[in-house]
């Protein structure tokens, strides 16, 4: 196969962000972070510490009500071609062939058809379905519909890729492959990835570095960063010692219950 053309890329700037919901209930509170153009970062911690939240507002889904943010040196005030999104749910149009789907994006833009084509077929070919980009979404198999729902967003050549626990609802072997893909098509995109996860093995792996988030309503103290843990292996042998020592100190913050203020 060969390499995939870099796309566009850009760095992001997370400045005193906060999220308060109608009712007093804050999410999330003075989150700080500065991730590199080109970089993969990974957000874990439990449930309803704030991690699904910060992506949506990355995505311009939902607005902060303190702080700021920006990417690529622009301030997110709405959704934008510039960040794309994937969901668990895939989201594809049942409706349309896989081609179809991931030349979607680019066709809207009114590219020429011959640059719609090659993109297609580049992103295609880099979730490795040339053979089924035929077939319509209801005749693929969940983990094929997230390599769609993959190719169809890097498609639109986003300088920031957002992922929201994409890969949470396959089966382990699917999810190991998708992962095995994901980590070699950043290396050679070198897209800004911010990528939300439940699974601490999950995020050592596909990192470069991994933000710790704990709090939330829950605890009685609003979602906040706890660490952010660099992941300095030179390799990611899920088996090996010094994977597994990352392992458990990401674990240890995790499970740090947090003191309500």
């Amino acid at each position: 196969m060969d390499h995939l053309i870099a796309g566009r890329t850009a760095d992001v700037r997370i400045s005193g962000l906060g999220k308060t919901y109608d009712g007093g209930v804050a999410a999330m509170a003075d989150v700080d972070l500065t991730i590199a153009s080109g970089e993969f970062v990974a957000v874990v911690g439990a449930s309803g510490c704030g991690k699904s939240t910060l992506l949506r507002i990355l995505a311009g889904f939902e607005r902060p009500t303190a702080g700021s943010v920006e990417v690529g040196g622009t301030p997110v005030t709405g959704p934008g071609p510039d960040r794309g999104v994937v969901f668990q749910d895939y989201g594809l149009f049942p409706w349309l062939s896989v081609r179809e789907n991931v030349a979607y994006g680019p066709s809207r833009k009114k590219l020429p058809k011959g640059e719609i084509t090659a993109v297609t077929d580049k992103f295609i070919a880099a979730v490795g379905l040339t053979r089924f980009a035929a077939k319509y979404p209801s005749q693929l198999s969940g983990g094929m519909q997230q390599r769609v729902a993959i190719a169809r967003v890097l498609a639109n050549d986003p300088s920031l890729l957002l992922m929201d626990e994409p890969f949470g609802a396959l089966d382990a072997l699917t999810r190991t492959d998708l992962q095995t893909e994901l980590r070699r098509i950043h290396v050679e995109t070198r897209t800004t990835v911010v990528f939300v996860t439940h699974s601490i093995e999950e995020a050592v792996y596909l990192a470069d570095r991994v933000v710790v988030m704990t709090g939330g309503a829950s605890h009685g103290v609003p979602g906040h960063v706890q660490a952010v843990v660099p992941v300095e292996l030179a390799d990611r042998d899920v088996t090996s010692p010094a994977f597994n020592e990352v392992k458990r100190q990401i674990a240890a913050l995790v499970h740090t219950v947090p003191t309500p203020a």
